[in-house]
């Protein structure tokens, strides 16, 4: 991202190369995307007892509750361990999103902390200045 690294200096950089490069990293981001939306991420509640799936742009795809953890269960504890199920397969589903976006910034991006080296540019632009 040699344009982006030009703003983060405090230089202007070549504003028609970084929209180039925006253009590529959203086309890139837009694929990875699509990508994700396929896959299909797991969650369970502590007890084991239920387990959700969800795609990758978090829609619950299936939900098992094991007949044997039923035994335990009455109907409040089955709703709250249904609710930690699906949140438990939301986060691998955000694990997962972050990772995507990780590895689309590049290394670069990694070593730097993940700080956004346009930060400075565009809150000075939504501030006027």
């Amino acid at each position: 991202m040699r344009h982006v690294d030009a703003f983060g200096t405090g230089r202007e950089g070549d504003l028609s190369g970084l929209l180039a490069e925006a253009g590529r990293w959203a086309g890139s981001l837009a694929g990875a995307l699509g990508e994700l939306e396929e896959q299909r991420l797991a969650g369970a509640d502590p007890s084991g007892a239920v387990r959700a799936e969800v795609s990758g742009t978090g829609r619950l795809r299936a939900l098992t509750i094991d007949p044997r953890g039923l035994r335990d269960l009455d109907h409040d504890q089955l709703a709250q361990a249904v609710q930690e199920a699906i949140v438990a397969a939301h986060q691998a589903m955000g694990d997962r999103l972050t990772e995507v976006v990780q590895e689309l910034a590049g290394p670069a991006a990694a070593a730097g902390g993940g700080a956004d080296p346009l930060e400075a540019h565009v809150r000075d632009l939504l501030r006027g200045e």
